[in-house]
């Protein structure tokens, strides 16, 4: 099965890396993806999934977790600031914490409901201007920013430039997320999740991997 073999190649990488076996987490992206095969995935056991989009993740994981248990839900797309309020209830993990006006949003829910989803602040490593995130150089200043206001990001995520070797990607923001006493680093996915965990991944982003390639609908 996909999920076996993507697990394996996890933590071999692991081992490779020299880090402890269970030490990085894979996230199965499940975006846009048949139920059916969301649903063998649950079967096989796992329990921790991405998704990008708030309104496709409230209109189907309430249901899957009623029929199958605690499962660890994790947003990796771009987060509206008005998507906010369901997306700290829906997801454990917020992974594109991305831009001051959402920062401030998260702060006031985090202040109205006593906790927030664990927090990573995407990092736009490769300085592309259509792409979401802060930029590096931003970055300290970000941080200072956010945890004045009560939030305590967990890691840092990068989406490596698609036509670049992702490596100096992955490398920057371990480094910047060992500078800034960051454990969290989000960063790999199917074509380059073990490039990523031996530059100190804690968890990667798998979709089509394990799934297959994904079905947009028509527009």
């Amino acid at each position: 099965m996909a999920l076996a073999d993507i697990l394996a190649r996890v933590r071999a990488a692991e081992a490779a890396a020299g880090r402890a076996t269970g030490s990085v987490t894979l996230i199965a992206v499940s975006k846009v993806q048949p139920p059916e095969r969301v649903e063998a995935v649950l079967e096989q056991g796992h329990r921790v999934f991405g998704e990008n989009y708030v309104q496709e993740a409230a209109g189907k994981w309430p249901g899957w977790r009623d029929s199958f248990g605690k499962v660890e839900l994790h947003m990796i797309g771009p987060l509206q600031t008005n998507k906010a309020k369901v997306a700290v209830d829906l997801f454990d993990a917020i992974h594109t914490l991305d831009r001051p006006s959402l920062a401030q949003k998260l702060a006031n829910l985090g202040q109205a409901r006593g906790a927030l989803p664990q927090l990573f602040v995407q990092v736009n490593t490769g300085a592309e201007p259509q792409k979401a995130g802060v930029l590096p150089a931003d970055l300290p200043g970000f941080l200072r920013d956010c945890r004045a206001m009560d939030l305590a990001p967990v890691g840092l995520m990068c989406i490596p430039p698609e036509a670049e070797d992702a490596t100096p990607h992955f490398a920057m923001l371990a480094r910047m997320a060992a500078d800034h006493g960051l454990s969290g680093l989000s960063m790999g996915m199917s074509g380059d999740f073990e490039t990523a965990i031996l530059h100190g991944a804690t968890h990667v982003r798998v979709g089509s991997a394990i799934f297959g390639a994904r079905a947009y609908p028509q527009t």
